[in-house]
């Protein structure tokens, strides 16, 4: 997946390289944030591909209906969207339901992100970079009820094993790779090797920068 990376970064990762968060990068939930320049089918195109042309694929599915509702933002005025977003919530719960995926529309997700496997997936990022893959039991959310609005960040490339749990206002840079089961906290340098409870570096240069 890393072979295909275009040359502009996503959003994920210039906020990472940038090192500020700009209030224009934060999803309100009022706009539609899909990936820039593609169109909303060559989108769903180029996910169905990711997840290896596979219809049935759980992973495609959640990405579509993340995708619809953040297409339908685009709709206006706000009555003409209402039937959309009607059929955004009954679907987002189903794949919830069916696939174990919780990925709402407010998470900034870049293109060719693959979910692999299913069942487990929590991903309550900020945004997700282009070219990530990650794996069943994730979760990505806040460290504690009383920091909710603390989310990480997952940069270009990034590789998530099973089982991760992802936590707080944390950035995983470009080409790093999250070991099975492991706890992260704490930034993760760019074409690192994090893995344990909590995570730590285990190996620089990893997966190429």
């Amino acid at each position: 997946m890393q072979g295909h990376s275009p040359v502009a970064l996503s959003q994920a990762q210039s906020d990472i390289e940038s090192g500020q968060v700009l209030t224009s990068d934060i999803n309100d939930g009022t706009k539609n944030r899909n990936p820039s320049g593609i169109g909303f089918w060559a989108l769903v195109a180029e996910d169905y591909r990711t997840h290896d042309r596979d219809l049935f694929s759980q992973g495609f599915w959640a990405l579509f209906w993340h995708r619809f509702g953040n297409a339908r933002m685009s709709i206006r005025p706000r009555a003409l969207r209402i039937a959309f977003s009607v059929l955004y919530r009954v679907a987002f719960k189903l794949t919830q339901w069916m696939s174990g995926i919780d990925l709402g529309y407010s998470v900034v997700v870049g293109r060719r992100v693959k979910l692999e496997h299913f069942g487990g997936m929590v991903l309550a990022a900020r945004a997700i970079g282009d070219d990530v893959l990650i794996r069943q039991n994730t979760t990505f959310g806040v460290t504690s009820r009383h920091n909710l609005g603390k989310l990480p960040t997952i940069g270009d490339g990034v590789d998530i094993g099973v089982g991760c749990a992802i936590l707080g206002d944390v950035k995983i840079g470009k080409n790093a790779v999250v070991g099975a089961n492991a706890v992260v906290t704490k930034d993760v340098p760019a074409g690192a090797l994090v893995g344990g409870i909590p995570a730590r570096v285990i190996k620089t240069g990893f997966g190429g920068t």
